[in-house]
């Protein structure tokens, strides 16, 4: 009787699990008649070679930057985009934050469109050629900036340069708003979005970096897919220190200031202290991309309530995107010890890197760290950090301008919210609005997105060219 009592029960599951499945199929997108935009990709890309020959590094090494090359970047961009230049108003709010403002013929809530010029350093005998020359060749823009962000920079600008060269004029107001210190935590962005602040104008669209047109990125799904974040994790860098008397490495005590260190990592990574939870940014990403996965996929994000901690399961022993987007993350990043091989520290240091999920806070994160780490003869200090950002709400105008435009712009890909794991200065935005998205506008391959802060960083003229064609399609919204 027991038997067949489990039976019934196993097979009601079965029965569950395979009916949520059939149901979880893709939604029916209704898409209108796509307007063609014709676009000079060529000269786009000329132009974005120009902004990359300026060498606008930002750095916490001081040594590292050259003010004169921001001046120069300031200064060339009136030359490229004259038209555009002749009526907007350019104001210069702060060192290295710019705002333009292109009036519309009425009133109601401004469009910002966001990108920072600035870049990160390089090594320059890791490239195979010039990062600042800015060369175009067999169809391809090089040069550190060319996707991180001046590509999208240069997307912004060169669509409104057209349109207002064909006479357009905005239904409502488009703001440009570009820092100069955003790879440095600088306060760029937020002088500009206290000027808003003090003027009481609360935008129904800010856009800036984030996701992007990529194959391959979700479990399951071959198209690629436009991924627009609603929100983004906070983060806390935390320095970890224990003193002792140091000495000669000939008469070590049992346990060394690094070894201590090291035996604190590795409780951390080993029973990593943060909970895996869907969040509402990652929940919208799972019931948009998860509908047009494999079978397997699919029945697992069909059915979450019962195949949640397999997910979890699987995020936290491979690590990744999975993992990343449900759960605070820590990476150990730093080690510090003496500077002699057979020399005992007497004081050494360990840094760790935590993104936090929207929920959690910089504070549950540090406690919850320090608990794990579960040594009073550690010192625990956090060194820099901010909160989670505001999520912001996708049915709004706002959120629909984005995904039509990339709907019109990439029609074979598929348009999803999700949690950005990275920061930005999209979050100084969410003190004034819940219309905040990041969705850097370009079609990338898995190796050009791996680019970014990295090495031979490039993008395809034909990207270049798309991500005008976005932000015509946008702007034309507005």
């Amino acid at each position: 009787m027991v038997g067949y009592i489990i039976g019934g029960v196993f097979l009601a599951l079965a029965l569950v699990i395979f009916v949520r499945t059939l149901l979880f199929k893709p939604r029916r997108e209704t898409r209108g008649e796509v307007e063609a935009v014709e676009v000079d990709g060529t000269a786009a890309a000329l132009r974005l070679s120009e902004m990359i020959k300026c060498k606008t590094v930002s750095s916490t090494d001081k040594s590292e930057e050259d003010e004169r090359e921001f001046e120069k970047f300031e200064s060339l961009l009136p030359r490229l985009f004259p038209t555009l230049f002749s009526v907007a108003e350019y104001t210069r709010v702060s060192d290295r934050a710019l705002l333009l403002r292109w009036r519309g013929k009425g009133e109601g809530n401004p469009t910002v469109l966001m990108a920072h010029y600035d870049v990160v350093s390089i090594v320059a005998e890791n490239w195979e050629k010039p990062a600042f020359d800015g060369i175009i060749e067999d169809g391809v823009v090089w040069g550190r900036g060319a996707i991180d962000t001046k590509g999208t920079l240069n997307g912004a600008l060169s669509a409104a340069e057209q349109l207002a060269s064909e006479g357009f004029i905005p239904e409502r107001d488009v703001y440009f708003a570009f820092a100069g210190d955003e790879e440095i935590n600088g306060h760029g962005a937020q002088d500009i979005v206290a000027i808003f602040r003090e003027r009481g104008i609360t935008p129904e669209l800010v856009l800036d970096e984030g996701g992007a047109v990529i194959t391959g990125i979700f479990p399951g799904v071959k198209s690629p897919a436009a991924v627009i974040g609603i929100a983004e994790k906070g983060m806390v860098n935390i320095e970890y220190s224990v003193s002792g008397g140091g000495g000669h490495a000939s008469n070590p005590k049992p346990h060394t200031p690094v070894g201590k260190l090291s035996a604190a990592c590795v409780r951390v990574e080993k029973k990593p202290p943060f909970k895996y939870r869907v969040t509402a940014p990652t929940g919208a990403m799972f019931d948009t991309l998860g509908r047009h996965s494999t079978p397997l996929y699919r029945m697992i994000f069909a059915n979450l309530w019962l195949f949640g901690p397999i997910l979890a399961l699987i995020g936290r022993l491979s690590g990744g995107q999975i993992n990343a987007v449900g759960r605070t993350t820590v990476a150990f990043t730093q080690m510090q010890g003496s500077a002699g091989i057979n020399v005992i520290p007497p004081v050494a240091t360990m840094g760790s890197n935590s993104r936090i999920l929207p929920g959690e806070s910089v504070d549950s994160t540090f406690r919850a760290l320090k608990k794990r780490v579960k040594d009073e003869k550690i010192e625990m200090r956090i060194l820099s950090s901010h909160e989670p950002s505001r999520v912001s709400v996708v049915d709004c105008e706002g959120y629909t301008r984005v995904k039509k435009a990339a709907m019109d712009t990439w029609q074979e890909a598929l348009v999803s919210p999700y949690l950005m794991t990275a920061c930005s200065d999209a979050r100084h935005w969410g003190e004034i609005s819940d219309r905040v998205y990041r969705f850097s506008p370009m079609r990338l391959s898995k190796e050009e997105n791996a680019m970014v802060h990295g090495n031979n960083e490039r993008v395809p003229v034909s990207s270049v060219a798309e991500t005008v064609e976005f932000y015509i399609r946008l702007i034309k919204q507005c």
